[in-house]
């Protein structure tokens, strides 16, 4: 069998379903982030700082802002339950 989708379930690192803004990178923004233990915060981030260029441009750069605003309340909250 010489089909290259037969991998696709055993390696679907190496396919994106619904675009190809991802394809660009040497190492994919899941993995990165996997690999880092990052958090909820930290992963959208990163999502949303690799592929900001190739899908949604200024929409995504908001929720980068959006995301950390997030982040800021969450400490501060947590630092007055302090």
């Amino acid at each position: 069998m010489t089909d290259k989708d037969m991998f696709d379930d055993v390696f679907p690192q190496g396919r994106q379903v619904g675009g190809s803004h991802y394809v660009h990178f040497t190492i994919q923004p899941y993995e990165f982030i996997a690999k880092n233990d990052l958090t909820f915060f930290q992963g959208n981030v990163i999502k949303y700082v690799c592929r900001y260029r190739f899908k949604n441009g200024v929409e995504d750069l908001d929720k980068i802002i959006h995301y950390c605003e997030l982040e800021k309340l969450k400490l501060k909250d947590e630092k007055k339950k302090k």
